[in-house]
């Protein structure tokens, strides 16, 4: 069975070079940086986004659902030693994941639409995607690349990120294609700061953020990334 499902607050905000340095300063004294940090502070992230016949998850970004969900293959530092696939849920502006660690075989196999991989599988969420390929066309869209700075507080279960060079594998979706050359989708230099946490955010770490400087916005990273692959008008709304 799945277990229950932990929903935690979302917001993003766009970030200007000097708003970046700025908070980033500030965030860098008063709070760890991500274990899995490099030298430099930070790490590589390559998603596949997986969408429906219909585009669903798409579409129902664009049109402002607040109950929706999407499909991901996720996998860090361009290695294939951790592969999850994962399903993002939203819940108005509550958000949750559920995740499944999935072998760079089966990861193959399913980007290039083989789902009888899963067929056996005891993962209800595999199971989950197994259906949703075989009867709803499930299938990889996009490929979303950037590079992530991440800072982490205990109270509060705060975790603040800042994605960086935003890139679109454009048409190309297997994560380990060696013609895979990625572009940039956003004007330089923008980053996406995102700020999640359970049921609060300490004083010390608003303060930090500066609030008052910043604009929520809804920055989906696959949505900015499928509008460079578009084919239809619908997809630029």
């Amino acid at each position: 069975m799945l277990k229950e499902l932990k929903f935690r607050h979302e917001l993003k905000y766009y970030v200007n070079q000097h708003q970046y340095h700025m908070i980033r300063n500030r965030l860098k004294h008063l709070l760890k940086q991500d274990e899995h940090a490099n030298h430099k502070g930070d790490y590589h992230i390559r998603s596949v986004y997986f969408d429906d016949m219909e585009n669903k998850a798409l579409q129902e970004k664009q049109a402002g659902i607040e109950n929706r969900h999407k499909y991901r293959i996720r996998l860090y530092n361009k290695r294939d030693t951790v592969i999850h696939f994962e399903k993002k849920i939203k819940r108005n502006t509550f958000i949750a994941k559920q995740k499944a660690i999935i072998s760079r075989e089966t990861m193959d196999r399913l980007i290039q639409g083989d789902y009888k991989v899963l067929q056996d599988t005891t993962s209800p969420l595999l199971k989950e995607i197994h259906y949703e390929m075989k009867h709803r066309q499930l299938r990889p869209k996009v490929i979303v690349d950037y590079v992530r700075e991440a800072y982490i507080a205990k109270e509060g279960n705060v975790r603040i990120t800042f994605d960086k060079d935003l890139r679109t594998g454009l048409w190309k979706t297997n994560p380990f294609d060696s013609d895979l050359h990625p572009v940039r989708v956003l004007d330089e230099p923008l980053y996406i700061l995102e700020v999640k946490f359970d049921e609060f955010i300490p004083d010390y770490i608003r303060g930090a953020l500066q609030w008052n400087g910043l604009q929520r916005q809804s920055a989906s990273k696959y949505t900015i990334c499928r509008k460079h692959t578009k084919a239809n008008t619908w997809e630029d709304q």
